[in-house]
């Protein structure tokens, strides 16, 4: 018999040898089942399914713990742990974790997972024939994804990362009792900022393609992020002396992403609403709040 790491066979106990724990009949050779690795009490001449792995000196040895996933499975792991020369070292289910190498992380640093994300990844071999995580892609996701359904359309999810570039992110959008989840794309014109691979992000679903695939968006549609953003910049307003901001329709776009979290075009529709309700003015690139006399609108006395 030729075992194999990463998969799950039957094996019987040959003997036990305190104070290590039981060898298993391997065929060519034994392979050692520790005392820690085992979920329940066994004998010699029973056969145990386990999983093989390679322990801290690469030789080959079995558990009776049940991993996350094996051999050439996808599954979504923890990232348990950060290298910044290794890469992520992700919880397999074992008590020890799996490496998803440097190379399969985004060239942008700022994009790389952090702990507690969760990646969706399969299982491998390297060249040595250890355990090693490759990032799951389309090949692998498109197969377990189902077609997004019509009620989905303007609705909020939460996703996943797969795949961050700097064109749009791509995302698995959970399936929730439906299912695995749908494939989804947040194009850089939706987004509110870079996201990494492995965060988790609300979105809503803007458009559902006719491959079941789903376009997706940070931000609320434009008239209730109208709403929203406007309501933001007037409370902004109240709080500031004198009720006036150096913000305006002139103000670069850079500045008022980083003073406000909006586009440009978000902050101007803003703008647009509060001056239609008559609650601000502007002037030489300031934004005022329209000022009210209470006085005149009080009933004289007679």
């Amino acid at each position: 018999m030729s075992l194999i790491a990463g998969t799950i066979v039957e094996l019987e106990v040959s003997r036990e040898v305190s104070p290590y724990g039981f060898f298993l009949d391997g065929g060519d050779r034994d392979v050692l089942l520790h005392y820690t690795e085992l979920t329940r009490e066994i004998t010699a001449g029973e056969a145990v399914e386990v999983f093989i792995f390679f322990d801290t000196e690469d030789r080959l040895a079995a558990t009776m713990k049940k991993p996350y996933l094996t051999l050439g499975e996808t599954a979504l792991l923890m990232v348990a742990d950060v290298h910044p020369r290794l890469g992520c070292f992700l919880e397999m289910g074992l008590g020890r974790q799996l490496l998803l190498p440097i190379r399969e992380l985004p060239e942008l640093k700022e994009l790389h997972p952090q702990v507690g994300d969760q990646v969706y990844v399969m299982m491998e071999h390297d060249k040595q024939g250890r355990l090693r995580a490759r990032l799951a892609g389309e090949q692998e996701l498109v197969p377990l994804a189902f077609h997004a359904p019509a009620s989905w359309l303007n609705e909020w999810f939460t996703a996943r990362v797969y795949k961050p570039l700097q064109m749009g992110t791509f995302v698995v959008v959970d399936g929730g009792v439906l299912g695995f989840g749908a494939i989804g794309m947040i194009h850089s014109s939706e987004r509110t900022r870079m996201l990494r691979l492995g965060e988790e992000v609300k979105v809503r679903v803007s458009h559902l393609r006719e491959d079941g695939r789903v376009n997706l968006s940070m931000v609320p549609r434009k008239e209730v992020g109208r709403t929203d953003d406007a309501d933001r910049l007037l409370a902004f307003l109240k709080e500031r002396p004198g009720g006036g901001m150096p913000y305006s329709d002139a103000t670069p776009p850079d500045i008022i992403k980083q003073r406000f979290g909006i586009s440009k075009s978000a902050f101007k529709r803003a703008l647009g609403k509060l001056m239609k309700d008559g609650l601000v003015t502007q002037k030489e690139n300031w934004t005022y709040l329209v000022q009210r006399n209470d006085a005149a609108n009080s009933v004289p006395e007679e």
